[in-house]
């Protein structure tokens, strides 16, 4: 039987396979209202990516030939030996590639973040807890839309999933245990996604590109305040043994991401176009760029890895027998003091205000033509 590790009736399952179980009549009314909140916030939050009310994917043309979607210093390829390689156009043509990639990884984790929580429907017993998965999935599925058609605004077509993630993704998807499921897609990779999110939005050239990760991020906060409430609720009653197979799935899952999420064999189906060998461009990266330089990265705010260390560490996950994986790359006391809003947290809330008023107005307009 699984180890779900869950120590929280609200997160209890049934078998995936049971549907019986899904139609006992007790099981209607036990139904916890930890999530209702997040539930009803939806009505605030709601967008429409085909709606260009919210998004107008039409009306925000970019010169791809002539400029880069996301400054040169955010290409790793662009700051080291490969861009000798290059004349001036190739080098544009590069970076867009490598953003293309960094959206396409992002659009499969979407994908994955959909078939998780959907995976989550079939297991919870708990109606509320139920609600709040299928309500993520419907919102995890307006940001598969948004981000498949920004790719097919932009480029065509989106590149393959690298290797790492996508084995990390099924491994949490298909997994039976609840923990894996919570921790590594609403804690971790969620985590990873709005480092993202928030660097891509304060860095890029590009407003449609930002106006999507904008409208995705006021959903992700509140998908990341459902593995909060998890952590709360499960972590201090963990045992000792059951701390450790968390703390140390996670680091494991943390240290494959750190060195394999976007290294040069994850990204090797951009680089023939440009008659470059990604085994030969992963050296010239690994020369260019030590760990001290990965460290010094990590001091920024929106760093996707210390933004993944803060919310394992504010969990309560990290101890003191894992904090040496971290602190390796972090100050963790610095962390510590930090608040614990999670980055873009700001954006957000300000894109929440907007977007209360814009289905507001909607409202209003749909109750006069009745």
């Amino acid at each position: 039987m699984p180890d779900h590790i869950t120590h929280d009736p609200i997160y209890n399952t049934v078998d995936r396979d049971d549907f019986m179980a899904m139609i006992e009549v007790e099981r209607y009314a036990d139904r916890t209202d930890a999530f209702d909140a997040i539930i009803s916030a939806t009505r605030d939050h709601f967008w429409d990516p085909n709606d260009p009310a919210y998004i107008d994917y039409e009306a925000e043309p970019f010169d791809m030939d002539d400029d880069t979607l996301m400054p040169r210093d955010f290409i790793v390829e662009l700051n080291c030996e490969v861009a000798e390689k290059l004349d001036e156009k190739q080098q544009i043509q590069l970076a867009n590639e490598s953003t293309r990639f960094t959206l396409s990884s992002i659009l499969h984790g979407e994908q994955g973040a959909l078939s998780l929580s959907a995976s989550l429907c079939h297991v919870l017993r708990d109606p509320g807890a139920q609600e709040y998965a299928a309500n993520q999935v419907r919102e995890e599925a307006r940001h598969v839309t948004g981000f498949s058609k920004y790719i097919e605004k932009r480029w065509g077509t989106p590149i393959g999933c690298g290797a790492t993630l996508a084995n990390l993704m099924n491994e949490i998807v298909m997994a039976p245990e609840v923990y894996k499921k919570l921790v590594g897609m609403q804690m971790l990779i969620e985590g990873l996604a709005m480092g993202a999110f928030a660097t891509l939005h304060s860095r890029t050239r590009d407003p449609l590109l930002r106006r999507t990760v904008q409208l995705v991020m006021a959903d992700e906060a509140f998908h990341h305040r459902f593995g909060k409430i998890w952590a709360d609720k499960t972590v201090p009653k963990l045992s000792e043994e059951e701390h450790e197979k968390v703390e140390d799935w996670a680091a494991r899952c943390f240290q494959t991401l750190l060195f394999n999420l976007v290294n040069a064999e994850q990204k090797q189906a951009i680089y023939p176009q440009f008659g470059l060998d990604w085994q030969w461009v992963q050296g010239a990266v690994r020369e260019a760029f030590t760990d001290a330089d990965r460290r010094r990265y990590m001091t920024e705010g929106t760093n996707i890895f210390r933004v993944l260390i803060k919310t394992l560490l504010k969990a309560g996950i990290i101890t003191e027998r894992t904090r040496p994986v971290y602190a390796a790359w972090v100050d963790m006391e610095e962390l510590r003091r930090e608040d614990d809003e999670v980055a873009g947290a700001d954006v957000a809330d300000a894109t929440l205000i907007e977007l209360q008023e814009i289905n507001e107005k909607r409202r209003k307009i749909s109750r006069a033509l009745r």
